[in-house]
């Protein structure tokens, strides 16, 4: 396979990463209060700008492609809209009414809205109110028992998945009358009055759901928790729940880059391909280098146990792929659910790489595609 295209900014990890709409900008946190700006220019990526109205750390990055929009969220309990005038962005505070750390943040496909997640057990959808020319929001809390740690918008602009702390994936109506069209019925239900919840799953382990994505047509719905499992129901098909505990470790993020294929990627340090098929999923293949060699395996016993032979420590403990820690974040880069091109992985490491998906063996791509 294709070695990605790696980018470098640092030593720091990066947090959480985002794209423009033609993927000329890009906003990345190096896990502090910052957001950094960089824009393709000359060949090469340069620092335009650093955002700094967070006090504590950014969790959570998007950027709105169609109007160019960047909404941040942070430990600091805050969110912003930020928008680029005479080259400088300018922030707005959002009325988030949360007491403890927001965790994550989405826009709606729409652009007309975005969900924040927060450890105040609870989702914060905002929307711009006009008359007082600021963001606001509502609060969708029941049944939610711990952190929000994951959102996904359902295409229609109104459905919002949500992971959390308690095991449980779910999907909440987050239609705001003030900023929506009456939705109509999906095969997720019929009545969509805001914070009704139409769906609540466990994969039937012990682990944190860490990530959750729609499917490209909002029919199907998968997340990753740490107990290494990997879980998508389909709601067109009689709501079917297949979850598998995998052999690798813990998943950190996910999302769809076909109408079956599922990328998941966290602390094995390289990104994994899923195929969904007739009710199941099976794995297909690993994008790293890994994936075609052998790599030396080490636990922490065997780290110490060399301390404490040679006096040092393992030198041989390197993994054997482009990622040398935890992706903690998976973005399309290129193309969409349906069938995505290229996608790009941040992690603790402070890479980001852009992983080529047409790079992928014929066998694996047929998968990727259909």
């Amino acid at each position: 396979m294709a070695n990605p295209e790696v980018l470098s900014f640092g030593i720091e990890p990066i947090s959480c990463h985002a794209w423009n709409g033609d993927r000329t900008k890009m906003a990345m946190s190096p896990n502090n209060e910052e957001v950094h700006i960089y824009s393709y220019t000359g060949g090469s990526w340069e620092k335009t700008d650093t955002l700094k109205e967070h006090y504590q750390r950014v969790n959570g990055i998007d950027w709105a492609p169609n109007s160019n929009r960047i909404v941040t969220a942070g430990a600091d309990r805050n969110a912003y809209v930020w928008v680029e005038q005479d080259g400088k962005w300018k922030p707005t505070l959002v009325i988030l009414r949360i007491n403890r750390a927001a965790t994550c943040v989405k826009w709606s496909p729409q652009e007309t809205k975005f969900a924040v997640g927060s450890g105040a057990r609870l989702i914060s959808v905002c929307y711009f109110e006009q008359e007082n020319d600021w963001w606001v929001s509502k609060h969708i809390k029941k049944p939610l028992r711990s952190t929000v740690t994951s959102l996904d918008w359902h295409p229609n602009n109104v459905l919002l998945a949500a992971g959390s702390t308690d095991f449980k994936a779910r999907v909440f109506s987050a239609y705001v009358k003030e900023a929506d069209a009456k939705p109509a019925a999906t095969v997720w239900g019929k009545k969509m009055t805001f914070g009704q919840m139409m769906a609540e799953f466990s994969s039937g382990g012990g682990g944190w759901v860490h990530s959750v994505s729609f499917s490209a047509g909002g029919e199907r719905l998968a997340w990753v928790g740490h107990d290494s499992s990997i879980s998508v129901v389909d709601a067109a098909n009689n709501m079917i729940l297949n979850s598998i505990k995998t052999t690798f470790l813990p998943f950190i993020t996910c999302n769809w880059i076909g109408n079956s294929s599922l990328l998941v990627a966290g602390y094995d340090c390289t990104p994994m391909v899923f195929n969904y098929s007739d009710g199941q999923n099976l794995f297909s293949a690993k994008l790293d280098k890994e994936g075609q060699a052998q790599t030396k395996k080490f636990t922490a016993m065997n780290h110490f146990q060399s301390m404490d032979k040679r006096g040092e420590s393992d030198s041989n403990s390197a993994v054997n792929t482009t990622h040398q820690n935890t992706i903690t974040e998976v973005w399309l880069h290129t193309g969409d659910k349906t069938g995505a091109n290229k996608v790009s992985t941040s992690a603790i490491d402070g890479k980001l790489c852009v992983w080529d998906l047409k790079s992928l063996e014929a066998s694996i791509d047929s998968l990727r595609i259909y």
